[in-house]
């Protein structure tokens, strides 16, 4: 059967993916799981299992269960994912491809050794899935320990923040400037009675100096062509005492990525964010870097805490 236009690009697409013929590349000399691919390669556990469904729909791989465990390898197939893959592979000779090789019979040897899960993760715990560890569950866990009194959210979004903390708050105000936006927080929020709404500008916000003890803004920064105005317009809404909790992405040169997300500007780094800080008078506990993602383009997360004096 000969192919059209669109099914020869998907065919192409497929197989165009680094990870995916990574997987292709691992699974024709080992079963493994997901478990065992997501500690081979680094990759994040959903994403692998999302290449896995892919190249499973297209006949490339298959599953067979284990001892309750699913392993993945190479399909017997015969269709044209299988012929590509067929003439792409006799072409393939990659450093990567066989570093994973070499790792992945580390994690065989390391299957059969018997060890525990948690030993078999040890390192890249975070990279595999466990029923129940999250990082949300982790926060609601840890937000119990908190007592936030007045907070201003600023650029709350559909207020996800906001219902993450509302409980430990005496009073929470969500601040954004989309209506639309702030209709969704309102609908998720319907039932905390604490929490408060408004539709306003971050650059000019219309609340009283020393009205909040927490302002948090979470993301916020990257859309104000001038960042330092906005950080200049937070910090005297706190009390004596009351901290601004901020996180942002550490500068960068990825303008694609400012655009998809209708960014203003590429990002605060940590020096620039603790000097606008202490110009504006408040002291500066920490501002550093706290995350780095996984994979490209690498983005890197600003966390920054400042207390008013």
């Amino acid at each position: 059967m000969k192919l059209s236009i669109a099914q020869s690009t998907d065919l192409c697409r497929l197989l165009a993916d680094p990870s995916r013929l990574r997987l292709l590349l691992l699974l024709e000399s080992h079963d493994l799981s997901v478990a065992e691919l997501t500690e081979v390669t680094g990759l994040a556990q959903s994403r692998i299992s999302t290449h896995l469904a892919r190249l499973k729909r297209a006949g490339l791989v298959q599953a067979q269960r284990t001892g309750g465990a699913a392993l993945y390898g190479l399909a017997a197939a015969d269709g044209r994912a299988a012929e590509l893959w067929t003439v792409m592979r006799s072409q393939i000779d990659d450093a990567q491809g066989r570093l994973d090789r070499e790792r992945a019979e580390e994690v065989i040897r390391a299957r059969k050794s018997g060890q525990t899960w948690a030993e078999s993760v040890a390192g890249r715990m975070e990279l595999h899935y466990s029923p129940g560890r999250t990082w949300e569950a982790a926060a609601h866990a840890l937000i119990g320990l908190l007592d936030l009194g007045d907070v201003l959210d600023i650029a709350s979004g559909d207020g996800v923040l906001a219902e993450l903390i509302a409980e430990r708050a005496r009073s929470t105000v969500c601040v954004d400037i989309s209506a639309k936006v702030l209709a969704a927080a309102r609908k998720r929020l319907r039932d905390a009675s604490n929490v408060a709404f408004c539709q306003a500008d971050m650059r000019a916000l219309p609340f009283a100096r020393g009205s909040f003890d927490h302002v948090f803004l979470m993301h916020a920064l990257t859309y104000a062509a001038d960042p330092r105005a906005v950080i200049a317009e937070a910090v005297p809404l706190l009390r004596g005492g009351g901290r601004i909790v901020i996180a942002t992405i550490n500068a960068h040169r990825h303008e694609e990525a400012r655009d998809a997300y209708d960014h203003v500007n590429l990002g605060v780094g940590p020096d620039a964010l603790g000097k606008w800080l202490k110009s504006c008078g408040a002291r500066v506990e920490m501002c550093r870097i706290t995350s780095r993602e996984p994979r490209p383009p690498y983005f890197e997360v600003v966390t920054a805490l400042a207390r008013a004096e």
